[in-house]
């Protein structure tokens, strides 16, 4: 071992270091992710793909799949380290109902479900369980991406997904331990033997904790005073690789080191700065391991298997989506919830490989059946986008629920307000202190619900239909306002309300400068961009604070107000009485003030 480290030395120093594999590396993760992503199949995938094109089985550009790994194996452990970062008590405490609830029955159930297709087969117990359990953990990548796309993260059926993938992501490092104390050989292990093992494990937890909770921070905090940003990366990268390498050390998971590490440091000062440092080297490592795994699928096993594969896969697919379905139905959600989160976490997920990569390294399984396991992992991974464009597709659309909340009926108000999201809510406060009538509608139920309880009455509406519109009581209002806070649902308003209500007055929010230029040639009676005024109060208190006269301050305000007006009536071609309405951010009227005019 150390003639052959001395001669690759060696060779480096005589031939410099050889960078080619580095960059047919990255340039094949360039290449694919971006491909897969535009492609919705996610960049779990693109970087699959790209490591079985240059691998072994593609064209040939490296031949040693496990070397890599071996390395990339780092990015898992730091990832588990962010996860960990993640895990803080109180919020673990919070959502505990729904995470230890609802994450542990769908978890615990879809294993005893899923170990029995293996025993199904013909396979050993240890083999089964590993097989299944490896299916049972659901793609993060794969499920987060979906909901981002769906905007459902923030919804009710978003967050109960989330807090599954939550209990998987926690599940991850008991499971690892267990495979490791599944091993074969544990006949000839005697009782002293165990008890030994499970003694120096102990130990080694206990020292990591009492290190994270008295020793860690203050060490971070002098480091703090240094003001040496390449030292706290060095520091947290200590962290995380000691930590492993005492668990390791230990006979456990490296993986379980770097997890307890983030838990531990999880409410410290330093946490957002140690996932900061932590993160460039987990995402190259993670797509660097991704890649390794894309290498190692041996596609001469795959082919002799093909059978065995689909049947697998299938088998899998169709026994997970069951038991996802039956605990959502349990636990009272509602069918279309359920058959939607049932078809969107379907497929195995990245922790699979680790799980079988780990039982690979301890016996229970052997490389061909790791390629096997990992084919179907590939399969699945591959079907659920197209699962879910099927789904969206052919299942009927679920109705909103809105049990408890009204629909708009002959309402009549001098004001019609559509959204009432956080913009809505500041523009009625004034309207409401001058005791103008109010009629509010929105398509959030959640947003309804909760401003209900400070004395809001929202009634459920869209303000795209025209029906809705008139039973807002649109037709009677003297003044419309769209706060909605999404631009084409804006523009769709804004176009049905000077269709059929042309002389009602229509002040409408603007998401930016270009949504800004479209409503003014809509011929709106008011816009102004989300963001402008805000942004320009920070301005005028920032140079406040630097000691600025008032009377500066204020032509600086108007110079601003006036070249952002000027621009706007060049791009849209406004006439100069609504370029004196733009500069003044104000109605033309009575109350109006004049324009400032120009020095000559």
């Amino acid at each position: 071992m150390a003639a052959d480290t001395a001669s690759h030395a060696a060779e480096v120093a005589a031939h410099g270091f050889d960078l080619v594999p580095i960059v047919v590396l990255l340039a094949a993760a360039v290449i694919a992710v971006p491909l897969f992503k535009r492609l919705g199949l996610g960049s779990v995938l693109g970087y699959l793909a790209a490591g079985l094109a240059i691998g072994p089985f593609g064209i040939g550009l490296f031949s040693d799949a496990q070397a890599i790994l071996h390395v990339a194996e780092l990015g898992v452990v730091m990832f588990l380290f962010i996860i960990g970062l993640e895990m803080q008590p109180s919020r673990l405490w919070a959502m505990r109902g729904e995470i230890f609830g609802l994450g542990a029955a769908q978890v615990g159930g879809a294993i005893v479900v899923l170990t029995f297709v293996g025993l199904a087969l013909g396979y050993p117990v240890a083999v089964s369980f590993v097989a299944g359990t490896g299916f049972v953990l659901t793609s993060t990548a794969i499920a987060m991406q979906m909901l981002d796309e769906r905007n459902a993260l923030g919804q009710p059926s978003g967050r109960r997904v989330v807090a599954i993938l939550l209990l998987e992501d926690l599940a991850i490092v008991p499971l690892l331990a267990l495979v490791a104390f599944l091993a074969p050989g544990g006949e000839a292990v005697t009782t002293a033997d165990r008890l030994l093992a499970i003694g120096i494990g102990l130990a080694a937890i206990t020292g990591l904790v009492l290190a994270g909770r008295y020793l860690l921070d203050p060490m971070f905090r002098l480091l703090g005073r240094a003001k040496a940003r390449e030292v706290m990366t060095a520091a947290a990268l200590l962290v995380v690789l000691g930590s492993a390498l005492l668990m390791a050390e230990a006979g456990l998971s490296m993986a379980m080191g770097a997890f307890l590490a983030g838990v531990l440091l999880s409410e410290s000062s330093f946490r957002h700065q140690l996932e900061a440092d932590i993160e460039p080297f987990r995402g190259v490592l993670l797509g660097l391991f991704f890649l390794g795994v894309g290498m190692a699928l041996d596609l001469t096993i795959v082919a002799a298997n093909a059978g065995l594969i689909a049947l697998s896969v299938a088998a899998y697919m169709i026994l997970k989506m069951v038991v996802i379905y039956t605990v959502a139905r349990a636990f009272k959600h509602d069918r279309g919830e359920a058959i939607e989160r049932a078809v969107l976490m379907a497929q195995g997920g990245e922790f699979a490989f680790v799980l079988y990569a780990a039982a690979v390294g301890v016996g229970i399984i052997d490389v061909e059946a790791n390629a096997i396991l990992t084919a179907i992992i590939i399969v699945s991974m591959v079907l659920t986008p197209i699962m879910v464009i099927l789904h969206d597709r052919f299942m009927p659309k679920g109705e909103i629920s809105t049990d408890g909340l009204e629909v708009p009926k002959d309402l009549r108000a001098s004001v019609l307000i559509i959204g009432f999201g956080r913009f809505g809510q500041i523009v009625s406060q004034p309207l409401i202190g001058q005791s103008c009538s109010l009629s509010l509608i929105d398509t959030d139920t959640i947003a309804i619900r909760e401003s209900e309880a400070f004395g809001f009455k929202i009634y459920y509406g869209d303000g795209t239909r025209l029906d809705i519109l008139h039973a807002a009581g649109a037709h009677a209002a003297k003044l419309i306002i769209v706060a909605v806070d999404d631009r084409e649902t804006s523009n769709r308003i804004v176009e049905l309300v000077k269709a059929e209500f042309p002389h009602t007055p229509l002040f409408v929010r603007a998401f930016d400068r270009e949504h800004a230029a479209e409503l003014i040639r809509a011929d709106v009676t008011y816009q102004i961009r989300e963001t402008f005024e805000s942004a320009l109060t920070m301005a005028e208190a920032a140079l406040r604070q630097m000691e600025v006269d008032d009377e500066t301050i204020a032509d600086l305000m108007e110079d601003t107000r006036r070249r952002d007006a000027e621009r706007l009536v060049i791009e849209t071609g406004a006439d100069i009485y609504a370029s004196r309405h733009l500069i003044r951010g104000n109605m033309p009227g009575k109350h109006a003030k004049p324009a400032k005019p120009e020095p000559s």
